[in-house]
């Protein structure tokens, strides 16, 4: 479904990615996890069409989409929830989930998944007139998430979805990552709870300093002592 190939990406002099490849098929949770400035979420940019590579290629379904503008590759069914959530804070629940649906023509469609979205995040019809910006941390969280589904994506890009969550909201998002998976959205997950992203993937990279360090099964990954001692708090 999605093949990244020999990929390179600099920003100025700073080779961020150095050659990464890997895959993702169809129906997975791919996890993708490693410390802070290893080029994860550049990684995620460039997959989506935010950063241009430098050298190598990324095709999604058979197609090439390197170098392709980003709404193009949304509408081939790639959405990136980037990290820090990003709402839009000063329009509503409502005016956030229909920017998710601006490429929509069918407005029953469009009302027709914000429905779905309240169904799935029953808090989200609660607050829908309430601005974005005044939502908690994890109602931010779930409204990003619901934004990115409105256009049913094939495969959802998740950049630490995670971050600044308490434990207990940690689990619901990760419940909530698990049910998208099962009713057919492929997911690569960028995630710096190494535990938490290994015991829902299927598989899983590390990623150190732009390179691709180890990958596998991800619960081998998550037993193998390197990453047990870089990752896990072991």
């Amino acid at each position: 479904m999605l093949n990244v190939s020999n990929l390179h990406v600099h920003y100025g002099a700073i080779h961020a990615l150095k050659g990464v490849s890997f895959n993702l098929e169809e129906g997975e949770i791919v996890a993708l996890i490693g410390s802070n400035g290893a080029g994860k979420s550049t990684l995620l940019k460039t997959i989506s069409g935010l950063l241009e590579a430098t050298e190598g290629e990324v095709s999604y379904q058979d197609e090439i989409i390197s170098g392709q503008p980003a709404q193009d590759i949304v509408s081939k069914g790639v959405i990136h929830i980037p990290e820090g959530r990003k709402i839009f804070p000063k329009m509503t629940v409502v005016e956030n989930l229909e920017m998710g649906a601006f490429l929509l023509r069918d407005r029953r469609l469009v009302a027709e998944r914000m429905e779905a979205m309240f169904e799935r995040f029953p808090v989200l019809r609660d607050r829908k007139k309430q601005l974005g910006g005044t939502l908690s941390g994890g109602e931010q969280q779930m409204l990003t998430m619901a934004r990115g589904l409105m256009t049913n994506p094939k495969l959802m890009l998740l950049d630490e979805p995670s971050m600044g969550l308490a434990p207990v909201l940690v689990e619901k998002v990760f419940d909530i990552i698990e049910e998208i998976n099962e009713q057919g959205t492929s997911i690569l997950l960028v995630e710096q709870n190494a535990q938490m992203a290994l015991s829902i993937a299927d598989r899983a990279y590390v990623l150190e300093t732009g390179r691709i360090t180890l990958s596998g099964d991800a619960l081998d990954l998550m037993e193998n002592p390197l990453v047990i001692e870089a990752y896990l708090g072991g």
